[in-house]
Order: structure tokens, then sequence, then C-alpha cells
């Protein structure tokens, strides 16, 4: 095969991170792609949407394959694997999937896990095109409701509900992220209705429930409110009363 398969590809990168233990089960290694197709009103890394211009201030690089595998091997005494975040990370497919194979090719990397935290508007095809190389997704589902989805990112939800959909075919979806924002998507029937969304699909998925918190996050007007540690737990406790999802509550 020739073409662009046949050069060395980069990835547009907007950093790296050797130890994580937030980005996925145990400690990880983070790679933050560049370039995201959301706008989302509560993002605290507005500086990674931008693909081709990015903030003043904010210095994202190109990286080849040698080069992250550099890092990664530096840090793979201390880790079980590697997520591929943003920005959006399926907004370079290319490079996730070179990236995703080399490590799966390499004898001293073979064994870490390879996940991508996405916000899932993607074309389902890229989803078939990284299953013989990741070992699962999450997918961050702002809200089930497509219009105030689109008033929390500034585009349509029907691209991430088909990813899910896909993801749970494919045996690969990890976990299901929902970021709460008081009085914007934490109402109780539309709670009820994700709920029993995501159930028809696995009654027992995994669920992480994320408060939202002002620090860091982008300024708005009016301001977006933090949910109380009570209604985060409310929350958990009505969908738990949908189904039994094994849910993390953050």
């Amino acid at each position: 095969m020739s073409g662009i398969l046949d050069r060395p590809v980069t990835g547009f990168v907007a950093d790296t991170i050797s130890f994580s233990n937030v980005d996925g089960p145990g400690n990880r290694f983070v790679v933050f792609l560049q370039g995201c197709n959301f706008d989302c009103v509560a993002c605290h890394n507005p500086q990674t949407i931008p693909g081709h211009r990015p903030l003043e201030g904010h210095d994202p690089h190109h990286l080849g394959i040698d080069e992250l595998l550099v890092r990664i091997r530096r840090a793979t005494p201390f880790i079980r694997g590697i997520t591929a975040s943003g920005g959006e990370a399926t907004q370079q497919p290319i490079f996730l999937r070179a990236l995703f194979a080399a490590v799966k090719s390499d004898p001293a990397l073979a064994h870490l896990t390879c996940l991508v935290d996405s916000n899932g508007a993607t074309d389902l095809a890229v989803w078939d095109d990284l299953a013989p190389v990741m070992d699962g997704a999450m997918i961050d589902l702002k809200c089930f409701d497509p219009d105030i989805h689109r008033e929390m990112t500034g585009q349509p939800n029907h691209q991430v509900l088909a990813s899910i959909v896909r993801l749970h075919q494919l045996g690969l979806l990890y976990e299901v992220r929902m970021l709460l924002l008081s009085g914007v998507n934490d109402a109780p029937d539309l709670l009820r209705r994700t709920a029993e969304w995501l159930a028809a699909i696995d009654p027992e998925m995994r669920v992480k429930l994320i408060g939202f918190r002002a620090h860091g996050a982008r300024p708005h007007d009016p301001p977006l409110v933090e949910p109380t540690a009570d209604a985060i737990a409310w929350a958990a406790d009505l969908m738990r009363g949908v189904a039994p999802f094994d849910i993390c509550v953050v």
C-alpha cells in the first residue's frame, strides 16, 4: 500500500503526562491531542480546542510516533496503560491508530492497555478502524437531550449516542462519563430518561458522574453552578433505581 501510510505519521500534540490516575484504570501515560469539534461551556482546557491556530501562550507541537514511544518507554515501569485524550483524540484518527498499533507491536509495551477518552462525536468507521488496536473508550455524554446538548457544546449529540451503541457492540465501551451542571443537565426526568436509554444498552454499564468544578473552567455568564455532593449522590441513586449500573461518583 502506498501513500500516506508509507510516510511517517505525526500528531498535533497539546501535551503529555507521564503519570495520571484519573484518565482510566490505574496509573496511565496520557497524550492530549490538539483540536476539538466541541466548544463546551464547561471546558477546562479551551486552549486545546483550536486545531490549527492555538491560543496565545499555548504551544502544541507535532510529534512522531517514535518520539512518543521514547516518552512512553521511560514511564512503562510505573504505568498500566496509555490514554489518548484532548482536545478530541478522534479528530486525529490516523495518528491515533498508528500510535496504538506501534504500542501493541512493541514487545516491551504490548502489555499496556490503550484507551481513548472521547466526546464520541466521530464517524462510526473511526471506532471500527481503531477496534483492533485499542482496549476501550471512555465516552463523555454531556446530555441525552439534543437541545440541551447543543447549548452545552455547540453541537448535536446523535454521533455521541451512536458511538456509545457501537462501542458496546464491539465490546470496547469502558465507561460513560456524565458531567453534571446544576440547573442545566441534572433535571430528574432527564436523568431518568438517560438512565433508561443506557440501561437498554447495558444495565450494568460503568457510569462515572462528575460534578462540575468552576476552578480552572472558562468564564461563563451567568456563572455555571457546581452541584453539591448530596446532589451528585442523589443523581447516582436515581440512576441506580433504574438499573444496577456500576456507578462511580467524582
